[in-house]
């Protein structure tokens, strides 16, 4: 019985520290490695990062990326209060409707509201991009292995190719992206942003934000989840010892027996 208890408990802790499995790279190289505040067992997220790294989205990202699963509302894990949500989803028009008269209207957005896509549908994405689709980023560290250090990796390494090597017309030499040629120009160059707390906004710094960001919004449960995993150790710990003493007090009696 002692096998299956501890094979059960291996995975309950494994499944409340680790992250969640992520599907592979194929190809894309790992060129540049951090120390996230959100990694390990007891990471947590960085919330004036992540608030740096959503207006980074705003400002840079958000004119073909999306956050389909983002509702302004999730904000506040990011230290928005609630008059803040409101004026943040204010600057957005959503569409809405039908009105009286069966027709779609657009409206200020509210708090309940997810962020709007920046096109109406695929088609238009690609026509706007010729031919390439740019992919939502809610969930994005969960597309790649190891996807935070992939993400840093790859807004930081747009370079120029190396001699003899031919980038064709609307693509973009990244040593970090699988065949090097990528359909997204370079979107960081430093200084891209403003930040209002003064933070640094070199290149890499705005990477970091931006990385933290997406971190947060691929899994915003990720500090309760990590907070649960501790509990569950503790209680398991608890439970062993409790467990031991227990059977040394029900076996007493025989092995004075046995003597």
């Amino acid at each position: 019985m002692k096998k299956p208890i501890l094979t059960l408990a291996a995975a309950v802790i494994s499944a409340s520290f680790s992250l969640p499995a992520l599907s592979a790279g194929g190809g894309d190289v790992i060129l540049r490695q951090e120390e996230w505040s959100f990694s390990g067992p007891f990471g947590t997220f960085n919330k004036a990062s992540m608030q740096r790294g959503f207006q980074a989205y705003k400002e840079v990202c958000a004119g073909c990326h999306s956050m389909n699963y983002i509702a302004f509302r999730n904000l506040a894990d990011l230290g928005y209060n609630e008059a803040e949500i409101k004026a943040i989803a204010a600057e957005y028009e959503v569409e809405d409707g039908p009105n009286d008269e069966g027709e779609m209207f657009m409206r200020n957005g509210i708090p309940a509201d997810r962020i709007p896509a920046p096109y109406p549908n695929e088609l238009a994405a690609r026509a706007a991009n010729n031919g390439a689709y740019p992919p939502d980023l809610s969930l994005i560290v969960k597309a790649r292995a190891n996807g935070a250090d992939y993400l840093y990796s790859l807004l930081t390494s747009y370079e120029d190719a190396p001699a003899g090597t031919v980038v064709p017309e609307g693509m973009y030499y990244n040593a970090a992206y699988s065949g090097h040629m990528i359909a997204m120009p370079q979107p960081l160059y430093g200084d891209d942003v403003e930040y209002a707390d003064g933070a640094d906004t070199s290149m890499d710094a705005v990477a970091k934000d931006l990385v933290n960001f997406m971190a947060w919004a691929a899994e915003p449960a990720l500090e309760e989840r990590k907070r649960m995993g501790v509990a569950v150790m503790i209680f398991l710990v608890l439970l062993s010892g409790l467990s031991f003493g227990a059977m040394r007090f029900i076996w007493a009696d025989v092995k004075k027996a046995e003597a």
